[in-house]
């Protein structure tokens, strides 16, 4: 079926992640819902089949493993562009933030302590919070103070490009830091947000307008239709031959004359 979508084959039988409709469905009966959510009852599917016609819509199967199925009346394609919106709203207002981890050790030197930073400062730039972690070693862990020196150190170089989130602290043989990003990619995507919401909305109303314009030409097609056949009954009607004129019945008792000799 055109516009459908197929997960896979499997012994030559196509498998569809797609609910059934209309025809598809070939169960004999239903438990039909209505296009507002009304409950019909279980009816034959070939009467629910005739009620999605009348009514410009499609029969779906929207609980297939239900006895007997549960299927609703609805605009299909409407009901998967509607979908399609929703999903991919919610991959939108989904965070893209992640926390990247940076280790460290107490006796760094200068020339390594300058590439973690630059990737700290890469991962910040790119909206992701980063956990700081300094291993302690030995003797290491009897004097942490050393191991915060350098997590504060390091938030004083990233100053511009993130924050403090979460302030050092000491966890077992690690002391832990984590920056977070000062927010432009937030206010960027925000900004997209709003310019996509506008375009949406802009297509919608544009999908509105051809909608109601292509139902309008289709009433004004029907009534043309209509007032055609009207015309054409009336013509028939107008052309059938006019009947004879009854001949005036004779007066009972009344006897004929006989012709003058």
């Amino acid at each position: 079926m055109p516009g459908r979508s197929v997960t896979h084959t499997r012994i030559g039988v196509i498998i569809s992640d797609e609910p059934r409709i209309n025809e598809e469905i070939r169960t004999p009966q239903v438990r039909l819902i209505g296009p507002k959510g009304e409950q019909v009852g279980v009816i034959a599917t070939s009467v629910a089949l005739n009620l999605a016609r009348e009514a410009n819509l499609d029969l779906v199967e929207v609980a297939p493993n239900a006895k007997p199925p549960v299927a609703k009346l609805i605009d299909y394609g409407k009901f998967k562009y509607n979908e399609k919106i929703k999903a991919r709203e919610a991959r939108r207002n989904q965070s893209t933030a992640e926390i990247k981890e940076i280790r460290f050790r107490l006796k760094i030197d200068d020339h390594d302590f300058e590439v973690k930073k630059g990737h700290v400062i890469r991962f910040l730039s790119g909206g992701d919070k980063v956990k700081v972690t300094i291993m302690l070693r030995g003797r290491e862990q009897s004097r942490p103070i050393g191991g915060v020196e350098l997590l504060r150190r390091l938030a004083a170089e990233v100053e511009d490009y993130g924050t403090i989130e979460s302030q050092p602290k000491q966890e077992g043989r690690n002391i832990i830091m984590t920056l977070a990003p000062k927010g432009k990619k937030v206010h960027t995507q925000s900004e997209q947000r709003r310019r996509g919401a506008e375009s949406r909305a802009e297509r919608q109303a544009r999908q509105a307008a051809r909608l109601a314009a292509k139902q309008g030409a289709q009433a004004k097609a029907a009534q043309e239709a209509k007032e055609t056949v009207e015309k054409a009954a009336a013509s028939a009607e107008d052309s059938k031959p006019a009947a004879k004129p009854a001949k005036p019945a004779k007066p009972k008792g009344e006897k004929a004359s006989k012709p003058a000799k």
